[in-house]
């Protein structure tokens, strides 16, 4: 089956980078958009960055300028490269995609990955 799973988290001093991966398997035949979302304690899941399967990039105002979203389609993963990171970027980042199989498409998430920055 389809399953989304990320990658790369962990703890990072303030001013730090960290890099995520969002890894697509399963009897996939196409993926359109993908994203990142976060989630920090307390708050609602917020979108952090988009992109389309064609490689147009959209990124919350908070996160401009310090992120970067790409995609290899050929090999079925998403990255979320994160710089000059701050404490308030704290919080799980989850992946998802809309992804078609044999049975129709639909939307995806994985479990999530924990991003601590610390000050």
């Amino acid at each position: 089956q389809v399953q989304l799973v990320e990658s790369g988290g962990g703890l990072v001093q303030a001013g730090g980078s960290l890099s995520l991966s969002c890894a697509a398997s399963g009897r996939i035949l196409v993926i359109n958009d993908m994203g990142w979302y976060r989630q920090a304690p307390g708050k609602q899941r917020e979108l952090v960055a988009t992109i389309t399967s064609g490689g147009s990039t959209n990124y919350a105002d908070s996160v401009k300028g310090r992120f970067t979203v790409s995609r290899d389609n050929a090999r079925k993963t998403m990255y979320l490269q994160m710089n000059s990171l701050k404490p308030e970027d704290t919080a799980v980042y989850y992946c998802n995609a809309y992804i078609y199989a044999i049975t129709g498409g639909r939307n995806y998430w994985g479990p999530g990955t924990q991003v601590t920055v610390s000050s």
